[in-house]
Formats: structure tokens, C-alpha cells, sequence
């Protein structure tokens, strides 16, 4: 059994951290911190849980009670740099939500994000936690850099095939649509129902910060062709959609593609091959990342879909803390594998 603090526990993310760490049969103290928040009680912030999980008191982030064992950190770019080096030190287990440590390469870091790493030394020292991904190793190191959001679809899309197939591609082009709780919760007037409603639009072409931690862990496996990806926003609030399109120098048979793609996922827990485009409703509200393989020629297409606050996010979280463990990654994400709690 393991102590857990939740650091931001009153964002999208913060409380399905909150919802699944308290149903999770292997913590047996659950704390909440939050800046905004502190002083109030969970239901307060999130009446949705009212009378489904306990109304745990929220304290202020700046008192953290070092006594845990693992700590979540659901906050803003930029704000989780200035906790984790200290929790580190300290001997502690962060995963961290933001995108403060996904990067290897500190100089990065001021392209894309726009702030200079004020901790570089820990780059090299965290483990990407891609859960599903069979590569993903998680001995010797205290920090887990959970993966965004697109990079979690894209990444589960386009990894198999660069790992049997690097050599042999000429292009891969990845268009990918989210929901507008992608951007969290600050207001944006771009991001309001009477804007977004019976709307669709791209944003941050050639600029959006999840295009080199999509490329750091393809090139990684050897890949070197041209990579594009562009992001689009969808009239819903939750749910992604990626649609890769990878070109080869000759024609591959479809068996073999769909094969690679069964033997890199034939252990997931939550990767599920379908014969089928997937839609969105079969994923939201679940941590599934389901996948479909098209191959004609020298043309492979692979559509994927997720939840972005679930296995973008919180779900691949708990997810990682179940495989940093040991312990069997499904445990406390499905309704067989979780500890239903009095609330009282």
C-alpha cells in the first residue's frame, strides 16, 4: 500500500486523479493540494463526486506533507518545474502531468515552451512513461514524464511501424483533432460554445510543442524522414482523433503491418486493435487507445482515438504508477480493478 498527493487537484486532470486514486485499491492515504483552491473541501470543487468519493479537505501547495510516496503533478506548463526537483531530492515518486520534463534537450525548452529549464540535469534522469508502449522501462529513476495528450495517440499509431519498418519510409503525416478541454480550464474566448459550436478549426501549425516530443522518441528508433503534424480543435469537449498517413518506398503486404501492430500491443491492457475505423464514443471515459490499420500498396493509415483528460492524461498516469510498481496496469482504471470507498 502507497501514500499519494495529488499537487492541482481542481483541474480536468487534477480530478480524475483524484476519482481514480481514491478508488485505487493500493492507496491507502490519498492528500489534495491546490493554489487556488486550498481551504476547501473536494466536493466544493468538484460537486460531481458528492457522495461517490470522500470529501477530502484541500490544502494549500505550498505546505506539502513530505511524508508520501508518490506525488501527481497536475499543473501548468512552467509550475511543476519549480516542486519536482525538491520532491526528487527528498526520495519521492513524481509523475508529472505538465510538459516540464518530456523534453530531452533543455534548448527546447525556450523554443517551444518559451522559459529556459530551470532543472536540466533532470532531462536525462526521468522516464518517459509512453505506458503502453513495450520499450518503456521504468527501474532506477524516481521521475515520470507523463506523455501529452496527441503525442500518447500519435506516438501509439506510428511506433510500431518505424520499429520494423524505419529504413523503408518516405513520409509520415499525422492530422489529429482534440477537444477543447485540451486547453484546460482558463477562460478563452476562442474556446466558447458560441465559437466552437458546429465548428472545426486548425491551430499552431509548424508550432505546437508536442511536434518534437512526438520526434524525439520516433527518431529514437531510427527514424529520419520528413514528419508533419498539424492539430485541429473539435466542437466537443472531450475525446481525440489522430489520422496517420505513412508512405513506404515499396509496397508492404497488410498482414504483415497488422501483425507488427498485434505483437507490439498483444500485452497492453488498453491498446485495442479494431477491424474498424474507431469512433470517438467507444474511448471517451476510458483510458483505451483504439486503433485501426488500413494498408493499400505503399500506403499505411492508421487512425487512432483516446479520451485527452484520460489516457492523454490521468488514466496513463495511474497507469504508470501501476507499471512503476509492478503491480497490474489495469488496477484501479477498470471497474474490475478498482476499491469502491465509503465516502463517509
Amino acid at each position: 500500500m502507497i501514500s499519494v498527493g495529488i499537487i492541482g487537484c481542481s483541474g480536468y486532470t487534477g480530478k480524475k486523479l483524484t476519482e481514480y486514486c481514491s478508488n485505487h485499491p493500493k492507496v491507502n492515504k490519498l492528500k489534495l493540494y491546490s493554489y487556488a483552491s486550498a481551504g476547501q473541501g473536494f466536493w466544493t470543487i468538484a460537486p460531481e463526486f458528492q457522495g461517490v468519493i470522500a470529501n477530502l479537505p484541500v490544502e494549500h501547495s505550498s505546505d506539502l506533507d513530505l511524508s508520501l510516496d508518490v506525488y501527481f503533478t497536475a499543473l501548468p506548463h512552467g509550475e511543476s518545474i519549480k516542486i519536482i526537483p525538491g520532491l526528487i531530492e527528498q526520495g519521492k515518486v513524481v509523475i508529472d502531468l505538465s510538459g516540464d520534463f518530456r523534453l530531452d534537450d533543455a534548448k527546447l525548452y525556450e523554443k517551444w515552451y518559451h522559459f529556459t529549464h530551470a532543472a536540466p540535469e533532470f532531462l536525462s534522469e526521468k522516464i518517459y512513461g509512453l505506458a503502453d508502449w513495450k520499450e518503456t522501462t521504468y527501474s532506477g529513476k524516481k521521475l515520470i514524464s507523463n506523455p501529452g495528450c496527441y503525442p500518447t495517440v500519435s506516438l501509439l499509431s506510428i511506433l510500431p511501424v518505424v520499429k520494423e519498418f524505419a529504413d523503408d519510409i518516405l513520409t509520415v503525416s499525422t492530422v489529429a483533432y482534440s477537444g477543447t478541454s485540451g486547453a484546460g480550464k482558463s477562460a478563452n474566448a476562442d474556446l466558447l460554445l458560441s465559437e466552437m459550436d458546429g465548428n472545426a478549426r486548425a491551430y499552431n501549425l509548424h508550432h505546437h510543442r508536442h511536434e518534437p516530443e512526438i520526434l524525439q522518441l520516433l527518431n529514437k528508433d531510427g527514424f529520419v524522414s520528413p514528419f508533419s503534424f498539424s492539430t485541429h480543435l473539435l466542437p466537443v469537449a472531450v475525446g481525440m482523433y489522430a489520422t496517420t498517413n505513412i508512405f513506404t518506398r515499396m509496397a508492404i503486404d497488410p498482414d504483415q503491418v497488422k501483425n507488427v501492430f498485434a505483437s507490439a500491443y498483444e500485452k497492453s491492457a488498453f491498446v485495442r486493435m479494431r477491424d474498424q475505423a474507431p469512433q470517438l464514443k467507444w474511448v471517451v471515459g476510458s483510458n483505451f487507445c483504439d486503433l485501426n490499420v488500413s494498408v493499400k500498396g505503399n500506403s499505411i493509415i492508421v487512425t487512432g482515438a483516446i479520451d485527452n483528460l484520460i489516457k492523454g492524461a490521468s488514466g496513463q498516469a495511474i497507469q504508470n504508477m501501476n507499471n512503476y510498481f509492478g503491480w497490474t496496469p489495469s488496477l484501479g482504471l477498470l471497474p474490475s480493478e478498482v476499491n469502491h470507498v465509503s465516502v463517509y
